[in-house]
C-alpha cells in the first residue's frame, strides 16, 4: 500500500505538518508506505484552460503538478492537507489540485482520499468540504474519522496541544489504511465496479 501526502502549507514545520505526522506514524505502524510532498511554498500557477492536457495527459506547465501526478497514479491513497486562512484552502494548494486532477487522465477509481485542515479557529468545515470535492468527482472513496478532519493552532507548534485533533488524525490514518487494504482485497475478488460510457451534457445549446 502506498499513500501520497500533499502538504499545502507554506510552513513545512507548521501546525498542518503536526497533523500529518500523527498520520505518518500510524501509516508506518500499519505497513503503509507514504511520501509527503510540500507544495505550499512553491510557485504554482492556476489552470489556464488551454486544453493541452487533453492531448498529452499532463499539464502544459512543467512543475510540481506533473511530478506529483506520477506518484498519485502509483498510490493507493491521497491525503491533501491545508491551512485555513480565509475560510478556505490555501490558494496555492487549490491551483495545484485543480491542475493535478484535471490534467491527469489515469483512472482514480477506488483510490482512497482524505483531507486534513488546520485553522486558528473557524473555517475548518468549509475547507474540509472544499477539498473533499476533488475525491467525490473522481470515483474516490473518502476516508472518515471520529470527527471532521481538523486540528487547531495559530502560532507554530500550537497544534501539539490539540489532543482531540491529533487523535482524529490517528483514527483517520487507521481507517484509511483499512479502506485501502479492503479495497485491494475486493479488487482481487470482484474487480472494479462496472463502468458506463461517460455522458456529458451542457445546459446551453
Amino acid at each position: 500500500m502506498k499513500v501520497l501526502i500533499i502538504n499545502g502549507s507554506p510552513r513545512p514545520k507548521g501546525n498542518t505538518s503536526i497533523a500529518l505526522r500523527e498520520m505518518e506514524r500510524v501509516f508506518a505502524e500499519e505497513g503503509v508506505e507514504y511520501e509527503t510532498v510540500n507544495i505550499g511554498n512553491k510557485d504554482i500557477r492556476g489552470c489556464i484552460a488551454c486544453g493541452s492536457c487533453s492531448k498529452t495527459g499532463k499539464c502544459v506547465f512543467e512543475d510540481a503538478v506533473n511530478e506529483a501526478a506520477q506518484k498519485f497514479e502509483e498510490a493507493d491513497g491521497l491525503v491533501v492537507a491545508s491551512p485555513v486562512y480565509y475560510a478556505s484552502a490555501n490558494a496555492t494548494l487549490i491551483a495545484f489540485l485543480d491542475r493535478l486532477f484535471y490534467s491527469s487522465h489515469f483512472d482514480k477509481t477506488m483510490k482512497v482520499g482524505a483531507s486534513v485542515v488546520c485553522a486558528r479557529r473557524g473555517g475548518c468545515s468549509a475547507t474540509f468540504d472544499e477539498l473533499n470535492k476533488y475525491f467525490t468527482i473522481s470515483n474516490m472513496p473518502v476516508a472518515p474519522s471520529q470527527y471532521w478532519n481538523c486540528i487547531h493552532g495559530r502560532a507554530e507548534g500550537e497544534a501539539e496541544m490539540d489532543e482531540e485533533g491529533k487523535q482524529t488524525m490517528r483514527v483517520l490514518a487507521r481507517n484509511m489504511s483499512f479502506l485501502m487494504k479492503s479495497i485491494a482485497l475486493g479488487k482481487d475478488k470482484y474487480g472494479l465496479p462496472e463502468t458506463e460510457e461517460r455522458i456529458s451534457t451542457n445546459f446551453i445549446g
